[in-house]
């Protein structure tokens, strides 16, 4: 079977303990998480936790319904490519001598990252995009020295028009394509 990545988007309590017993789940079973970003919505008491995983298709839906029987799970849904939005958001710190300094300004310019700090030696330039984005700028610079990097992980929600259900929670029905 073919590994794919999977992203899944879950609707949590806000609880203490609840991260826990999510990554316990892939720790108990094995399964490796690749990024998982949490923070509360527009609700403090709820949470959104963003999922990426690389795994193959049975896998990835065996995940899915044991993060639904939690009982601190809301709701799940996958983020599908061309029917969601997903971003990450990457601080990296580059080598930047008087030599560089504008190569790595133009690469930054292209890019559209900021530059966030800038020392006799190096640069700390942010950047937010989608996860082809982020690795292709990394690799981009890497020529020049990459001395830090720390990334957010994947965050991101599904396209489409919300309706709220009769329980009160805010559902997307299908979402479209862009």
């Amino acid at each position: 079977m073919t590994n794919k990545r999977y992203v899944f988007s879950a609707l949590v309590e806000n609880r203490p303990g609840v991260l826990s017993r999510v990554s316990g789940l892939f720790t108990r079973r094995g399964f490796n998480i690749d990024s998982l970003t949490v923070a509360e919505t527009e609700d403090p008491a709820r949470s959104r936790m963003t999922i990426a995983l690389h795994s193959d298709e049975n896998t990835a839906m065996q995940i899915k319904h044991q993060l639904e029987k939690l009982i601190d799970v809301i709701s799940i849904r996958e983020l599908s490519v061309g029917y969601s939005v997903t971003r990450e958001y990457v601080l990296i710190k580059v080598a930047a001598t008087a030599e560089h300094r504008m190569a790595v300004i133009s690469l930054t310019n292209i890019f559209r990252a900021n530059i966030v700090d800038v020392s006799p030696d190096n640069m700390i330039i942010e950047l937010t995009g989608d996860s082809t984005k982020t690795k292709a700028f990394i690799e981009i610079v890497r020529p020049f020295g990459i001395l830090q990097a720390v990334r957010s992980g994947i965050s991101g929600l599904e396209r489409g028009v919300q309706e709220q259900g009769a329980d009160g929670i805010l559902e997307t029905p299908g979402g479209s394509a862009p």
